[in-house]
């Protein structure tokens, strides 16, 4: 065997570099979403135990929506581009065109042991730039195909070394070739067929049998002449070795899809579910048709799913003589192969073990698969066409006057070849681009209508997605994942009435249930999201609130295992404030995948509801073990531990603040909160830059202003509190704590009498009845010597507080000064007089820090939504719904959800101190005024 020289390597990794370069270029689309984007197993967060767990998309083998496709070896692959790039697409597809130069050098060196340099180099080159290649090179989930062919060849190298100079048996390659398939299996299933391949190469390459000669020897052995040869006795040996380590492999991978067969719908793979011989047909045509895209690739499409390919229904239809065809080539090919010895039919012979071994497992003539026809299942098969071609190439070039048009039929084949793979690859560049190119070849498969739907859906064109999703209900009108689409489109646009519509044709569709019969159809999983979005539309009606409930009971009961409906379903019952049966539904999804951050977290946040503090954080804990960085349940476990009141929390409330804010750098609230924790660990410097941050980061963020304000005001830097203040008071004119505050400053610290008199007005323009501003403003009224009207200001502040004794101590000292002013003959009303400094006095300032947290906007595509409602608490839980996608969502369909904002209700033991304490401040201020008051 004649080695692969460098320059041979280094012509072959030029050329796929030409061809693919520009595929470096594209990003993730089609099946690269789920396979990259959405599959959790690429996180370094994710276990790696997990990649052996789960199947090629992140789904657990064990779900029956799983496609049950292990392939952990490629996973690994993928997780390294994360761990080195993470999403960036260039990384991934840089290392595809590296793997599939490897697989050419590698596949050169194969067919060096049947063809000689010059055939072989022209088979290399020509599978190195074949247009079909393109969607297991470019799309970045044909790295299964590329990782698969490295192990597969390189099992076969081994494996032709496994016979030894005096035909003895050399067992070292055997189990190099043992290991090597299952390296080949765990990254693509086709991987085990390289037995097969091994096992033709050991009968009628090593051993140099035809079948007449293996057929004449084994008919002298059960006749009990000459016994039986030593030569096939070690053959059957090794054959033998090679078979069982064949089925355990299987058994292995049997057990690890435990024995469940993946979900596909018709809409999938329509011959599958057709009847006899409709079914037949179609998978025997199918044959010639993938032939066909070798000989032809001038046509390729990114799916052939749906209506692509009309179902072959009579013998009569013309597309059999294309399989005729087909079986008679093939025939006459495998009867020429077979029936010689001679160095041609070998050729032949190892050249149809590799296009007829490996594709069996996608032919769908033993069992049905997800596809109808994938260009990039014959990445492997198509060596054995480039071998074909090499050796017709090799024969005709013999020929002495065909050998320049030969040469020149390979140049122009292999240019033209170049030119389509490498046009072909700016298809791959977007989804946008590749499903409108598909549409080109294509125009019967709804599917692509509702991927370029997808596609602009996700650049936010509503209403061009939709024409294209209602045109694939026109193609396929029984198409629930259709109609599924223009609902959720419909509601994007915010037409209700019309999404609901479009759910309910889409709920038709599905198989209606039995009452009193087991239901025992198959359903596809994704399809049951239309009970989901059904339910998530209507229930924004606060009188459909039970309708939605049981729409998500049926959901449960035609699949007991559907996790999505028992997680809106909490969602639901949280909102009706049915806490006790929220928490079991959150309970039972739990039953079903343990390994969920967010349903431990929605969890957490119906403790928090029920009461539960204490199982809310363990909760929240539960989560963090399985996310580090979950955003909400870090967020919201460091406020719970806040609010504990218990200094023994607040370092590890400290330490998650920051990591959420290092994973939420532009949320004003994480730094918020820091500063609150600070403030209540007396931290005024820390708590000080933390405000000012948040601030900075959200202007007019009227909690961070005010607590700032107060913070100073605290530390006896009044005067600096001010700037706070009015920048609050820019933003909500309204807000009364502020007012008094500033009021106060402006009152004690500054001597503004008409500042501080000016702030009390406009609370009362804001609310007549606030007691607090209208009593201040009475201080001021005396504070200007002016008693009648200070008279009247308490009067009304009495009848506002009648209780309140303190306003009626203050009311008789007034009346009491004002009669002894009246017996003296002084006037009770100064003009131009000024208070002096003995008479000044603090008024009834905050008695708490503000405690709310402004408004904020939902968090982005992709992450839960975070709720940061205002109100009069101190922070705001962030709440979240767990989206399908993550958590299994259909690239036809996402759901609709969300959740009210989950608020802390009851003060600290701390806090309730604090205020107290500040409580009792003011009384002794409220002592100050009464002694000026009563004062000459």
């Amino acid at each position: 065997m004649a080695v692969v020289s460098w320059k041979e390597i280094l012509l072959l990794t030029g050329l796929v570099v030409g061809c693919y370069w520009n595929s470096l270029s594209c990003g993730f689309v089609f099946d690269d979403v789920s396979a990259i984007l959405d599959n959790k197993d690429l996180r370094p967060s994710t276990p790696i135990r997990n990649l052996f767990q789960n199947d090629f998309w992140g789904t657990p083998m064990s779900e029956e929506r799983s496609h049950k496709s292990y392939r952990p070896l490629t996973v690994l692959t993928f997780r390294l581009n994360y761990l080195f790039s993470e999403l960036s697409a260039a990384s991934y597809h840089f290392l595809n065109v590296v793997l599939h130069a490897v697989v050419c050098v590698l596949f050169l060196r194969v067919c060096r042991l049947f063809l000689d340099n010059t055939s072989s180099l022209v088979a290399a080159l020509l599978f190195a730039v074949h247009p079909i290649h393109t969607e297991a090179v470019t799309g970045v989930v044909g790295r299964a195909e590329l990782l698969s062919s490295i192990f597969l060849l390189a099992a076969f190298l081994a494996y032709t070394k496994s016979t030894g100079r005096d035909h003895s048996i050399v067992w070292a390659p055997i189990a190099l070739t043992v290991i090597l398939v299952a390296a080949a299996t765990l990254c693509k299933e086709q991987g085990i067929t390289v037995v097969g391949i091994c096992c033709v190469h050991e009968v009628f390459v090593a051993q140099g049998f035809s079948l007449p000669m293996l057929l004449d020897t084994l008919r002298q052995v059960l006749q009990g002449k000459d016994g039986f040869p030593y030569v096939l006795l070690q053959t059957l040996l090794k054959l033998i070795v090679l078979v069982i380590s064949t089925l355990l492999l299987v058994i292995v991978r049997v057990q690890i899809i435990q024995s469940q067969l993946p979900v596909f719908t018709r809409f999938d793979n329509p011959a599958a579910v057709s009847v006899i011989p409709t079914r037949q047909l179609t998978f025997n045509y199918l044959l010639p048709l993938n032939a066909w895209l070798l000989l032809n690739p001038s046509e390729l499409c990114c799916d052939w799913t749906m209506g692509t390919i009309p179902l072959v229904e009579s013998v009569l239809d013309l597309r059999n003589l294309a399989t005729l065809l087909f079986y008679t080539f093939l025939g006459l090919l495998a009867y020429y192969s077979l029936r010689y010895s001679h160095s041609s039919s070998k050729t032949v012979i190892m050249a149809l073990s590799f296009i007829v071994l490996p594709f069996i497992p996608a032919s769908n003539l033993f069992f049905p698969v997800g596809f109808v026809v994938a260009e990039r299942v014959l990445y492997v098969p198509s060596m054995g066409f480039c071998v074909l071609v090499a050796h017709g190439f090799k024969i005709i070039s013999h020929k002495g006057y065909l050998k320049k048009i030969s040469w020149l039929v390979i140049g122009l084949l292999l240019a033209t070849h170049a030119v389509k793979t490498f046009k072909r690859n700016w298809d791959w560049e977007s989804e946008y681009t590749l499903f409108t190119s598909a549409l080109k070849v294509n125009k019967n498969n709804a599917k692509l209508w509702n991927n370029v739907g997808h596609a602009l859906e996700n650049q936010n064109n509503y209403d061009t997605a939709l024409r294209y999703f209602l045109q694939a209900t026109r193609v396929q009108p029984d198409d629930i994942g259709a109609h599924m689409n223009v609902g959720r489109t419909y509601k994007n646009l915010n037409k209700s009435r019309e999404a609901e519509d479009a759910y309910l044709v889409a709920k038709s569709l599905m198989p209606q249930v039995i009452p009193g019969k087991k239901y025992a159809t198959r359903v596809a999983p994704n399809h049951l999201n239309v009970y989901i979005n059904l339910a998530n539309l209507i229930r924004a009606n606060e009188s459909r609130l039970e309708e939605a409930d049981q729409l998500y009971r049926q959901a449960i009961s035609m699949r007991p295992d559907f996790k999505q409906a028992y997680i809106s379903r909490g969602e639901l019952l949280l909102k009706m404030n049915k806490l006790s049966e929220a928490r079991d539904a959150y309970l039972r999804a739990l039953e079903l995948d343990r390994t969920n951050a967010d349903l431990w977290y929605n969890l957490a946040i119906v403790n928090i509801e029920m009461k539960d503090p204490s199982e809310a954080l363990k909760n929240f804990n539960h989560a963090l073990e399985l996310n580090p960085r979950h955003k909400l349940a870090l967020f919201n476990s460091a406020l719970l531990m806040q609010e504990s009141g218990e200094p023994k929390f607040w370092p590890e409330a400290n330490r998650r603040f920051l990591i959420y804010v290092e994973e939420e750098p532009e949320d004003a609230n994480g730094y918020f909160n820091l500063g609150m924790l600070a403030m209540d660990a007396n931290e005024n410097v820390a708590a000080e830059r933390w405000m000012k941050r948040a601030i900075g980061l959200q202007a007019g963020f009227r909690s961070a202003l005010f607590n700032l304000a107060l913070l100073y005001s605290q530390s006896k830097r009044e005067i600096d509190a001010l700037p706070a203040l009015d920048e609050l008071l820019r933003h909500h004119p309204e807000h009364i704590k502020g007012l008094i505050l500033k009021g106060d400053i402006l009152m004690n610290h500054k001597k503004d009498t008409n500042g501080a008199k000016a702030c009390f007005e406009r609370i009362l323009n804001v609310d007549p009845t606030n007691v607090q501003g209208k009593h201040n403003l009475c201080v001021v009224y005396f504070e200007e010597r002016d008693l009648p009207r200070a008279e009247r200001c308490l009067e009304e502040t009495l009848a506002l507080a009648p209780n309140e004794e303190y306003v009626k101590r203050h009311l008789s000292i007034v009346r009491s000064k004002m009669a002894a002013l009246s017996s003296a003959g002084q006037p009770l009303t100064a003009r131009g007089e000024t208070t002096s400094a003995q008479e000044e006095k603090p008024l009834k300032g905050v008695e708490d820090r503000e405690e709310e947290v402004s408004e904020g906007e939902e968090e982005g595509r992709g992450a839960d939504a975070v709720g940061k409602g205002a109100g009069n608490e101190k922070n705001v839980r962030k709440s979240s719904t767990e989206r399908l996608g993550g958590v299994g969502v259909d690239q036809s369909e996402s759901l609709d959800s969300s959740q009210s904002d989950k608020r802390t209700k009851g003060k600290s033991t701390k806090e309730i101190s604090d205020i107290e304490g500040k409580r009792a401040a003011a009384l002794k201020r409220l002592e100050e005024i009464e002694r000026i008051l009563s004062g000459d």
